[in-house]
């Protein structure tokens, strides 16, 4: 699965994996504020942008090819503002749609694909972020994957039962997704009542894997600077 293999990526030993979170985070963060401040598609910034992304993804030796056909997966939605962009004569705007949209989508995957969630939950629990917004980040990636794996074991029973479902009717769509947020519920109340068996009083322990050192606030604010001094020297 998707989520799967991107999770094999974060566990990887490059340069990359081996920065502090917060560090990245920064540096994504700076990265996606000067990709939105570009003004053409086609310039020298743009360039250096491609070229940044690419680099990153070499250093933290993750597949090019799935790399960046999963980050293709935002490029549907970008389409369909482009084209009216089209349809209204702005040929420029549409292609700043889509090539911000895929530079975007690139590094924030490649922010994941080198930081593995409980870290990046450390990254930003740093940042000061609302602690509400973290655990629901939390409790989205652990149980992610069991609703996916509910959603599979119901597609292949489906399967079983009722043929070809390439042609699915929207009253068996609208039964199985009605049976999976049943199911999504019920356990969703069987991990609760675990948690509170077990102490839990409305606050997940805080991450502390790795301490936060002056060295790493140096990196970031450099490489955040060449980030924003490339931006504007660049037209």
């Amino acid at each position: 699965m998707r989520q799967r293999r991107i999770e094999d990526w974060s566990r990887g030993s490059s340069q990359l994996h081996r920065l502090h979170p917060t560090v990245k985070i920064a540096v994504i963060l700076t990265f996606l504020i000067a990709v939105s401040t570009m003004r053409g598609a086609v310039s020298w910034f743009s360039a250096v942008a491609c070229v940044l992304v690419l680099a990153g993804a070499m250093t933290a030796h993750v597949p090019l090819r799935a790399f960046f056909t999963r980050a293709a997966a935002v490029l549907p939605f970008a389409l369909c503002f482009a084209i009216l962009s089209l349809v209204s004569g702005e040929v420029n705007g549409a292609a700043m749609m889509v090539l911000k949209s895929y530079l975007s989508a690139s590094a924030a995957l490649l922010l994941v694909a080198t930081t593995p969630m409980p870290r990046l939950i450390e990254g930003l629990e740093l940042l000061r972020l609302p602690r509400f917004l973290l655990q629901v980040m939390q409790f989205l990636y652990r149980y992610l994957s069991v609703l996916m794996d509910e959603a599979e074991a119901m597609r292949i029973a489906a399967q079983s039962r009722a043929g070809n479902l390439l042609k699915p009717e929207f009253r068996r769509v609208a039964a199985i997704a009605g049976v999976l947020f049943a199911r999504a519920w019920s356990r969703a109340e069987a991990v609760h009542r675990a948690m509170v068996a077990r102490g839990f009083a409305g606050r997940l322990p805080a991450n502390r894997s790795a301490a936060f050192r002056p060295l790493d606030a140096a990196l970031a604010v450099l490489i955040c600077a060449a980030i924003a001094g490339i931006r504007v020297a660049l037209p």
